[in-house]
């Protein structure tokens, strides 16, 4: 067996994808939690899913990394920006997307993609957690429920709560006065979702083609596809696999070079 892999060291997660030879599809996937060890935890993670799918070191050809510690995992040999990664995994998902928001942990995107797949620009938010997974685990923590909840808790809002904070320490203070005033989680659960979906249009600028798919950590959390609908006023999808997108590009990148250099 030949196969091909991908790991995504983002800022919360590590992710492995598994894909075989002949394109049928992903052999094995699996994710763990992030820590100050990137290259341990990674490597880790990759012997596992490799001993668990019963796959020989020997039988991976090719093994691309990418995310934010993608520079850290030395069993790759090679490494690619998760702007390419993510177009790579949408586009094989989803053939006819052409706009890509992917939001992590630590950071957002908006990537555009041009007929063929290939990025033709993007934005990218990396300097405040105000628009990313972490502004929503500290409304979580000051709320005192898991980030999985929030979703739920979301959907039973009435009138969301107006978050006007650019900055994730002032909008934590924002929330503090909001609660103080005896203003309802749930309002204000949805009215963080919808500042988030609101910076994703600031960094979009103009208009966005669709396809919209929306990929990442944060794709999972019900509600935002909703919040961000609203925003950009178009219909957006969550992609297949959003927290799997950048590991699986990054797989069929590592196949795809060992196709060129056979061809």
């Amino acid at each position: 067996m030949t196969v091909y892999a991908g790991i995504d060291a983002g800022s919360r997660t590590i992710k492995v994808v598994l894909i075989d030879g002949n394109g049928s599809g992903i052999t094995a996937k699996a994710q763990a939690d992030q820590g100050i060890e990137q290259d341990r935890l990674a490597c880790g993670l990759f012997d596992k899913t490799l001993a668990e799918s019963r796959i020989g070191r020997s039988d991976v050809r090719r093994i691309v990394a990418t995310g934010y510690g993608r520079n850290a995992i030395h069993i790759a040999d090679t490494t690619i920006t998760e702007i390419t990664c993510h177009a790579v995994g949408v586009r094989h998902l989803v053939p006819d997307a052409r706009t890509v928001i992917d939001i992590g942990g630590q950071d957002s995107k908006l990537i555009r993609l041009d007929g063929n797949g290939r990025v033709r620009d993007f934005a990218m938010n990396d300097r405040c957690a105000a628009g990313t997974g972490r502004f929503l685990e500290v409304v979580a923590e000051r709320l005192g429920i898991a980030v999985s909840d929030l979703g739920t808790m979301a959907s039973k809002s009435r009138s969301p709560a107006a978050i006007s904070s650019m900055c994730v320490v002032f909008a934590e203070t924002e929330i503090i006065g909001l609660l103080a005033s005896g203003r309802a989680g749930e309002d204000i659960v949805a009215g963080v979702q919808n500042a988030i979906a609101s910076r994703i249009v600031a960094m979009a600028g103009r208009s966005v083609e669709s396809p919209i798919l929306f990929t990442g950590g944060v794709a999972r959390i019900s509600g935002m596809e909703t919040a961000l609908q609203a925003a950009l006023g178009r219909p957006v999808s969550i992609s297949p696999e959003p927290q799997m997108t950048g590991a699986l590009g990054a797989a069929l990148l590592a196949r795809r070079h060992c196709e060129n250099m056979n061809a």
